[in-house]
This record gives structure tokens, sequence and C-alpha cells, in this order.
């Protein structure tokens, strides 16, 4: 008679999700990060434009943030 032992998959596969579920939210936060830096840094430039320049943009300083976000905010 033969025995034949099959690792328990089950629990490897179980490993294995977990493993990919910590990777994609890793990666999702990585992606979020960089727009909000990206969001900032614009921010940060326009904040530095002069307030004629901002005028030429049809943009007044205390609307630079919800300008940027603007997409976030439907506004």
């Amino acid at each position: 008679m033969a025995y034949v032992s099959h690792p328990n998959t089950s629990i490897l596969s179980a490993i294995l999700d977990r493993i990919t579920d910590f990777l994609v939210a890793l990666g999702h936060s990585a992606a979020m990060s960089a727009a909000a830096e990206s969001r900032f840094k614009r921010i940060e430039a326009l904040n530095a434009k002069t307030d004629e320049e901002l005028a030429a943009m049809n943009l007044r300083r205390e609307d630079i943030a919800a300008y940027v976000f603007r997409d976030l905010m439907h506004l």
C-alpha cells in the first residue's frame, strides 16, 4: 500500500491571498500618496505666483485649494 501526502493547499492559498491583499493595499497607498503630493506641489506653485498672475488665470488666492481639488469636490 502506498501513502501519498499532499500539502494543505487551502492554508497556502489563504497565506498567498493575505500577502496579495497586503501588496495591493501597499500599491494603492503609494499611488494615493503620489497623487496627493502632486496636488500639494501644484498648490505651492500657485501660491508662489503673484496676485496679478493669478488674476490672469481668473483665480483668486483664496480659491487655489478649491481649484486644485475641483475634480474631487465637484465645484
